[in-house]
């Protein structure tokens, strides 16, 4: 953390050289706020998804509808969060301005990410699932950040295909399933500083 006009911040976990308006793959993880299973729940290795997941899902197919020039490519909606991959085109920079590319019709702060950029695009993403879920009458809140991994040689991009592929049968194991024991005794041995 830094010290920024006398409060400390967090740093961005974007790559500081990388462009992320530029044309490439991108793999995305975005949670639920506290990790809290809004989406749905895994039976017997496979996601059973629940009302807000199938809102979840739905957005997510339609990045492409909203986004010019973007793709999704392989994508798992698990109990509380969302992992795919992102492709940005070269056509992505002429992004349209609609409601799930840019929520508003009023000019972009300052602060705002770039038309296109892969923060764009997940920020319109996150705001139309909200909005939809706020208009059904569901509570529901995103962790405010989002993971990323420029995938950069196939070899990667087949080793996350396989994991998406198969994230659903690691649920019992995964670190953000909150019924996972291990995260149990690791949270104990952190808040006691025994050994389970």
């Amino acid at each position: 953390m830094s010290l920024y006009k006398g409060t400390y911040r967090i740093e961005s976990a974007r790559l500081p050289y990388w462009d992320y308006a530029s044309a490439g793959w991108y793999f995305v993880t975005v949670c639920t706020k506290s990790r809290e299973l809004f989406f749905g729940n895994v039976e017997g290795g496979q996601v059973v998804l629940s009302a807000l997941g199938a809102i979840a899902q739905r957005f997510w197919t339609e990045i492409p509808e909203h986004c010019s020039g973007v793709e999704v490519d392989q994508w798992v909606i698990m109990p509380n969060h969302v992992h795919g991959i992102i492709v940005i085109n070269e056509t992505a920079r002429e992004t349209r301005r609609d409601v799930a590319c840019n929520v508003s019709t009023a000019p972009a702060p300052s602060i705002s990410p770039r038309a296109g950029s892969l923060s764009a695009i997940i920020r319109s993403y996150k705001s139309a699932v909200t909005r939809e879920a706020r208009l059904q009458g569901f509570r529901f809140a995103w962790q405010s950040r989002f993971y990323d991994h420029v995938i950069r040689d196939d070899k990667s991009l087949f080793q996350i295909r396989e994991y998406l592929a198969h994230n659903p049968l690691g649920w019992d194991r995964d670190e953000d399933n909150p019924a996972n024991p291990a995260i149990h005794r690791r949270r104990a041995v952190a808040c006691n500083g025994s050994t389970p």
